[in-house]
């Protein structure tokens, strides 16, 4: 089966967004342009660490490259809903990210999951397998592109870092998040809270 490449270079709306109540949301990664609309699925600590590290990409490319970013604004920016229908093409099980310097843009690469691979596998650094030297992704899995400004990829940061933050409060005590009816806290010796 051949696998597609989902381009978007540059889309005139990159997005991350949930569907669902606080709790049993499902997040997605959303590009639209030139007619098409491309959502995929995937963790929400994934579009925690995705927001994270391109803020990293932002400040080391302004650091090697003199790139000017723009400065990080207090303004809502965008903050409308997925656009509908939100079709999963597919999970991501492995993000890229580069700056390219020629064009002065961020690319993000969003790679489905193989087969048999779960969706988020915790870092085995200990793991001396001879084969796992810096494996690259299946070339044959579906991918989401897209090419952002430096501006647009503020934009996306901050959106995405509202997005995580929108779900239920932590408990002041454990940090895990609080259901509307409550939660089992160990800090509480398991009584609930």
């Amino acid at each position: 089966m051949s696998h597609q490449v989902h381009a978007f270079e540059p889309p005139e709306r990159f997005v991350a967004g949930t569907v669902g109540a606080p709790g049993e949301r499902t997040f997605f990664l959303q590009a639209r342009g030139g007619g098409r609309l491309v959502s995929v699925a995937l963790e929400k600590v994934q579009v925690s660490l995705l927001a994270e590290k391109l803020e990293e990409l932002l400040t080391e490319a302004q650091r090697r490259f003199g790139v000017q970013l723009p400065e990080p604004t207090v303004s809502v920016g965008d903050n409308e809903p997925l656009d509908t229908p939100v079709d999963e093409e597919f999970r991501v099980g492995t993000l890229g990210l580069a700056f390219d310097v020629d064009t002065a843009t961020v690319v993000i690469e969003a790679i489905a999951t193989g087969e048999g691979e779960t969706e988020v596998e915790p870092d085995d650094s200990e793991d001396d397998d001879e084969d796992s030297e810096d494996e690259e992704p299946d070339e044959t899995l579906d991918r989401l592109r897209v090419r952002l400004t430096p501006e647009a990829t503020r934009e996306f940061i901050e959106r995405a870092r509202r997005v995580v933050n929108a779900g239920r409060p932590p408990c002041p005590l454990c940090g895990q998040p609080l259901d509307p009816a409550g939660h089992l806290c160990p800090r509480h010796n398991g009584y609930h809270r």
